[in-house]
């Protein structure tokens, strides 16, 4: 099955595996939308995930970045490739994108999966669950126990955090560094090689 998704991703055209991307994050929006008028009592719970009481959010969020960052390269340091390969989808995504369309996208990402692990599902039935779906929605890591792991771990660590802020900005802001980071580094590989090829 894993084989086959490859595959697939293979053949996607650029245009295509962005419009699935931009799709996938809207249908977020839409899914977050439905469940939102059927568990928040009123509009004014659900305005209360934007609620800021002080601004220590940015310094967890910023915080909760740095974490997964640092402990992410080092787990790309130590664990070999195979272990930690999504089957060439993070490349797809990312390698041909300009600076400004990956801040977007990642912004787009971030906002999209917050509102609905965090502010709704979080919100409604705890940490442990909203974590447990985040995990399988990112189904390309189920085969690869060590991704599957880190993503489990990420999404805890990011429902601490709002738990801890209260907010949505946190994790949003959180979220945002952490795809931003990998998605430029991504990019600047794929600059190296494509400038490696040319000399």
């Amino acid at each position: 099955m894993f084989k086959k998704q490859n595959d697939l991703i293979k053949q996607l055209t650029d245009k295509q595996i962005i419009q699935n991307l931009y799709f996938t994050q809207f249908l977020l929006l839409v899914i977050s939308g439905i469940l939102g008028c059927f568990l928040f009592d009123s509009v004014e719970d659900f305005l209360a995930l934007w609620m800021v009481t002080n601004h220590s959010y940015l310094l967890y969020g910023i915080g909760a970045a740095m974490i997964v960052i640092l402990i992410d390269f080092i787990i790309m340091k130590l664990v070999p490739k195979h272990f930690i390969d999504d089957g060439g989808i993070n490349e797809k995504l990312f390698a041909k994108r300009s600076f400004p369309h990956i801040v977007i996208l990642t912004l787009i990402i971030a906002i999209s999966e917050e509102m609905l692990f965090r502010g709704v599902l979080q919100t409604h039935f705890g940490i442990w669950v909203a974590s447990l779906i985040f995990a399988v929605l990112h189904f390309r890591y189920l085969s690869k126990s060590v991704l599957f792991t880190m993503v489990v771990a990420i999404s805890f660590l990011l429902g601490i955090v709002y738990d801890w802020t209260e907010t949505l900005y946190t994790t949003i802001i959180a979220h945002f560094l952490i795809d931003l980071v990998f998605a430029i580094q991504i990019r600047l590989h794929y600059l190296k090689e494509v400038k490696k090829g040319n000399e």
